[in-house]
């Protein structure tokens, strides 16, 4: 199959929904397929373009068989609601261009967010004469009007018409969280159009490790700590201010260590508020390379999930199979009705605690530091979970299987039969 791949983020990024589709590409080309993948100019989390990739409009990459085409974008690092707006829309036309120049896919697989990517990506289904698969990892614009972000009514009822637009224009809609399912059956969209492939974590990469001469502990003289690990995107729908009082009321325990791992700018604004609560418990690390997550996962006695109460059905947070997969426990201190909640209860590898509560992140945390065995235990059953249920070998089989049967299925538009089916060399424009 030729696959095009049309993901905002990928390589080099190091968190959140580049790995994935950074993996998702790599795998089905040792499968045997073709993909190329239109993305961006490289940005996140830092939310500027990396340097050797600035001042270009356009550049292509192969990596590990993949082609990469990656595409302008205007980008500002503490963007308002314009910016982001203006964001998306330079790489809605930016990289069209891009997807046009190269041969003509079987299938499309556009991941959302960002929403308005699905206008040029159901134009390219059009023209190519090939299905769209849509991707949902994050419900839009629910989640930016959830968490305040989105409040100009007449704003949030555009992008409503734009959400509903492509759940119409897709041939099928693929979502990473059953909570997702229920949402867009809510919203109308056919039960039958939609398919859940969990996101997945590579279970040979993420494993369990020692404590013992861990480079992290090591360096950092957490060897006779019990560390509390929260690592990734530091956002809107996390709420750290939890972590940071419930590190508060804990600071009389000197062997209880918080550490939370994230993007520089956003350590920054949370050094502040640590120094404001007297949490002299938190140890502020930047984010690591790729290759050194499983050894800072490993560094960690237990392992946080962190939403603010109103995050339920749009948000599941990519950590939680990378989190089990490390044999640590998981605190979730996330809705209990929401998609985290049920993964994590689901798995056996964690607790559920209220959200925005630090007085019960902190009892969660005192009950593992106190019970090692019960802690060992929920490490061992979420390693077991992610093994079975979130390994990459099963997500790429689901995929594939779910490309071939789109294919199948999808039927030809007559006003596009004439048009000829282009060799791997050739392109509809040469820009």
């Amino acid at each position: 199959m030729r696959i095009l791949i049309y993901s905002y983020n990928y390589h080099p990024e190091p968190i959140g929904i580049a790995p994935l589709m950074t993996e998702l590409a790599e795998g089905l080309v040792k499968q045997g397929h073709q993909v190329r993948v239109i993305t961006g100019m490289p940005n996140y989390p830092q939310r500027e373009i990396y340097e050797e990739y600035r001042g270009k409009w356009y550049v292509t990459e192969q990596k590990n068989g993949v082609t990469i085409q990656r595409s302008y974008l205007r980008i500002r690092s503490k963007p308002n609601l314009v910016d982001r707006l203006l964001l998306e829309l330079s790489f809605v036309f930016t990289s069209l261009p891009q997807a046009l120049n190269g041969w003509r896919p079987d299938v499309i697989l556009l991941t959302v967010p960002p929403l308005l990517v699905s206008l040029p990506a159901t134009l390219l289904g059009w023209l190519y004469n090939c299905p769209v698969i849509l991707n949902v990892q994050d419900i839009l614009p629910e989640a930016g009007v959830r968490v305040g972000l989105i409040k100009n009514k007449w704003m949030i009822r555009a992008l409503e018409a734009v959400e509903q637009f492509a759940y119409r224009s897709a041939h099928t809609i693929s979502v990473i969280a059953d909570g997702f399912v229920e949402n867009l059956v809510n919203k109308g969209v056919p039960e039958q159009k939609i398919v859940c492939i969990p996101n997945w974590v590579n279970v040979n990469f993420i494993c369990p490790l020692p404590k013992k001469s861990n480079p992290f502990r090591n360096a950092y003289q957490l060897d006779n700590k019990f560390v509390v690990l929260y690592s990734g995107n530091i956002a809107l729908t996390q709420g750290l201010e939890t972590v940071i009082e419930a590190a508060t009321s804990l600071r009389h325990i000197p062997e209880i260590v918080f550490v939370i791992a994230g993007e520089k700018r956003a350590l920054k604004r949370l050094q502040a508020d640590c120094q404001a609560r007297g949490a002299s418990n938190i140890l502020l690390l930047p984010l690591v390379e790729r290759e050194k997550l499983p050894e800072l996962l490993a560094a960690a006695d237990v392992s946080l999930v962190v939403q603010k109460r109103n995050v339920i059905s749009f948000n599941m947070p990519s950590k939680i199979p990378l989190e089990l997969a490390s044999g640590r426990p998981i605190i979730a201190s996330v809705p209990a009705s929401g998609t985290a909640a049920r993964a994590v209860r689901k798995s056996g590898g964690g607790i559920v605690v209220a959200p925005e509560s630090p007085e019960a992140l902190a009892d969660a945390i005192m009950d593992l530091y106190a019970n090692p065995a019960k802690a060992a235990k929920l490490g061992h059953q979420g390693r077991q979970f992610a093994v079975e249920r979130y390994s990459f070998e099963q997500a790429l089989a689901e995929y594939e299987a779910l490309f071939a049967e789109v294919i199948a299925t999808s039927s030809e538009s007559p006003s596009l039969r004439m048009l000829p089916k282009l060799t791997s060399s050739e392109s509809i424009i040469d820009i």
